[in-house]
């Protein structure tokens, strides 16, 4: 299934932008901006968004039975998964939606179920520190080109997403 590219230079968050697609009428797609001004994390925390680090939102309709809990570790498997081809480091999940490399942040996914004009969907906010990452107090954090030998582009990351979840979605 091929996703429908929805490209900005900056937005307040892509799931947003995401959720206001769906209700135009868009019953699947992608999401990506170069800025994000109030990204979103779980239990309403904010991601931080630093430019050069890859924000996208994927959203698709899904099957109203499917249990969300094998969805969100879906997820989660196929960004490791894409991470991994480029980090030799010791790259984990953390429940619930984090991806670490050494103990310290490299990604943050974000999953949140719409209800709109009798379907489900899904969207699958992902945030990925490519070229830098915020220096928070309590929580560590790193970024995929301190942790390999080449430098890796957010466009290269971004075309790896959309080809794996388009062989995904069924």
């Amino acid at each position: 299934m091929i996703l429908k590219k929805f490209k900005y230079k900056k937005v307040s968050s892509t799931n947003k932008v995401a959720i206001t697609k769906i209700k135009q009428g868009h019953r699947k797609g992608i999401i990506v901006s170069d800025v994000q001004t109030n990204g979103k994390g779980q239990y309403g925390k904010k991601w931080v968004s630093s430019k050069g680090n890859l924000f996208l939102s994927i959203f698709y309709i899904i099957n109203k039975k499917i249990k969300i809990s094998s969805l969100i570790k879906s997820n989660l498997r196929t960004i490791k998964k894409i991470l991994s081809r480029y980090i030799r480091s010791n790259i984990k999940i953390k429940n619930p939606n984090d991806i670490m490399i050494n103990k310290k942040k490299i990604c943050g996914i974000l999953n949140e179920i719409l209800f709109y004009d009798n379907l489900k969907f899904i969207v699958i906010g992902i945030g990925i520190n490519i070229s830098n990452s915020p220096k928070l107090r309590d929580y560590p954090t790193t970024f995929l080109n301190e942790n390999t030998k080449k430098k890796i582009s957010k466009i290269e990351i971004f075309n790896q997403i959309t080809k794996a979840f388009e062989l995904k979605i069924k």
